[in-house]
């Protein structure tokens, strides 16, 4: 086998009879349309499409709506089938990531832009599938008070009982912090973000190497697509087109109890003090 044609090429040599063809490897280099995509990781109701809006009015950024990755997949039907795209290194689920790279390739040269950030708050749930998929992604991690989340989350969905809803936000929050441990990202508050937006989108483009730009503020000047349920916020506060300030939290008591240890391991409380020990 030449090794080197195998290395810049990303096809191997395979000899069949006296003839050379060659195999394509999934996950070779070129089997990627899509260059360092960027994911917003964060629970539903924590302000994403408020971020995605802010990024999306950069020249240079292009943040479509939610598109829901985790809800497309790819199925080989045939043994056929089968036989025939492992003969060329494939499968379901690399199937699965050419369509995945392919949709997003689209909307980004569509937006005739250079990055593309795909914010869909249940990416969090496929974040490790992510980084198979594309080991150049790159990830932004959007907190925002756990207490606060519930309250959105619960009026936006008042069917649900409140102890159903903190069940919903630990979910989200307890995949947040699988995927900050796994995959090294920047770290964005919303509350930083509605109280000084500037600061907050110029550390997002220090990360993604690109210079700031005051239009990312001015959101409200650009098309972003329709906003409407399943595809992101859709209340007044996004409409109005300007960055509205975050409500304060909620009081620590009427905070479901078990959301407490989330707030301390994102900082928006501390830690109980120990029990005193009665003396000996």
């Amino acid at each position: 086998m030449n090794r080197a044609l195998t290395r810049t090429t990303g096809y191997e040599l395979r000899r069949s009879g006296g003839s050379v063809r060659r195999r394509r490897r999934a996950g070779e280099p070129g089997d990627r349309l899509l260059g360092a995509p960027v994911f917003v990781m964060c629970s539903v109701r924590s302000g994403s499409t408020l971020l995605r809006v802010l990024l999306d009015s950069h020249s240079r950024i292009h943040a479509p709506q939610e598109l829901h990755l985790r809800d497309m997949t790819v199925k080989v039907k045939t043994d056929y089938a089968a036989k025939a795209l492992g003969e060329i290194g494939l499968d379901d689920q690399n199937l699965r990531f050419l369509l995945w790279d392919r949709l997003l390739h689209r909307e980004l040269a569509a937006a005739r832009k250079e990055i593309l950030v795909n914010k869909t708050p249940n990416d969090v749930f496929i974040a490790d599938l992510i980084a198979t998929c594309w080991p150049d992604a790159r990830f932004i991690y959007l907190l925002r008070h756990p207490g606060a989340i519930a309250r959105s989350r619960q009026q936006t969905r008042p069917q649900d009982t409140p102890d159903r809803n903190a069940r919903m936000v630990l979910r989200y929050g307890n995949a947040i912090e699988a995927a900050r441990a796994a995959h090294p990202g920047v770290t964005v508050r919303y509350e930083e973000l509605t109280s000084d937006p500037r600061a907050a989108t110029e550390r997002i483009c220090s990360f993604l190497g690109v210079p700031w730009e005051p239009t990312m503020l001015e959101y409200g000047r650009f098309d972003h697509g329709r906003m409407k349920p399943g595809l992101g916020d859709w209340k007044q506060k996004i409409k109005s087109g300007e960055v509205q300030p975050a409500e304060p939290p909620p009081p620590a008591e009427e905070i479901h109890p078990s959301l407490h240890a989330l707030c301390v391991a994102w900082g928006y409380e501390s830690a109980a003090p120990a029990a005193v020990q009665p003396a000996g």
